[in-house]
């Protein structure tokens, strides 16, 4: 296997280049630059320019590596190196001007993730790690909250942009949480929230319809950092799965319980 420590930090120096660009671009963006994907889900031509200058310059890093990209600017290949890549994590807070959105950068080897970097361009943070490495938040070692109940948690989610068909028992969720937590944040970049709980500012997080580009390097960070992640079923189909949750270690058994009881008859 290639050295992860190395291609690690170039890669968040590639983060830091295509950072400069989206930051110098925000009091740019007009509606006329917008495009509809979906009633709720948007795009601009800063997602595509970004998302091409990182397919060009990981591209550079490991030859022999394929992409899977939010926006399509490289095919999903079957290689043994995939980059998982959301070039803009939080569109809609993007184009509104403001915080946060964030560059997303998972690698797979051999279906297994072994590294991943988010940064944060609002406060110009970068969270990353490699396989046998720690966490680091601009090059501070980072872990997860040492919180040990569920009463004493600050939880983040996010709302479902095109799929609502878990709406009742995630609003459901949402009350309970409310009331039996000490706050629930919805942010609008599920990347970001996951390196929070990576870092020990959000304790818990959970969330449905997100691909793997959300999610894969920031779920990479959270189980580096000492916590743990799942799926709603709490099994492990959460890159491809489209829902996931996402902990400390202490607090994990009752949070992870309490979404398997609200979501257990999803699909039925």
């Amino acid at each position: 296997m290639i050295e992860l420590e190395h291609i690690c930090k170039r890669v968040v120096e590639i983060c830091e280049e295509t950072a400069n660009f989206i930051s110098t671009e925000i009091i740019k963006i007009s509606d006329k630059a917008v495009e509809t994907k979906s009633l709720n889900s948007l795009v601009t031509y800063v997602d595509k320019t970004a998302e091409k200058m990182l397919v060009e310059n990981l591209g550079a890093l490991i030859p022999e590596a394929g992409f899977h990209t939010e926006e399509e600017t490289a095919g999903h290949t079957t290689e043994n190196y995939i980059w998982i890549i959301d070039p803009l994590d939080g569109t809609t807070n993007f184009i509104h001007g403001i915080y946060p959105h964030a560059i997303s950068i998972a690698l797979q080897y051999c279906n297994e993730t072994v590294l991943g970097v988010v940064y944060e361009l609002g406060q110009k943070e970068c969270f990353y790690s490699w396989k046998g490495g720690k966490v680091y938040l601009n090059k501070k070692e980072v872990t997860v909250s040492k919180r040990t109940y569920l009463k004493e948690a600050l939880l983040a989610t996010g709302f479902p942009y095109y799929n609502y068909s878990l709406l009742e028992p995630f609003l459901n969720s949402l009350k309970f949480f409310m009331q039996n937590t000490r706050g629930v944040r919805r942010l609008g970049s599920a990347a970001t929230d996951l390196a929070y709980v990576a870092c020990g500012r959000f304790d818990c997080f959970y969330e449905y319809s997100l691909q793997a580009w959300d999610v894969a390097a920031g779920a990479f960070l959270v189980q580096q950092a000492g916590g743990r992640i799942a799926d709603f079923s709490l099994e492990n189909n959460y890159l491809y799965g489209g829902e996931i949750i996402a902990s400390n270690a202490e607090i994990y058994e009752e949070f992870s319980s309490a979404i398997k009881l609200f979501f257990e008859t999803k699909g039925k």
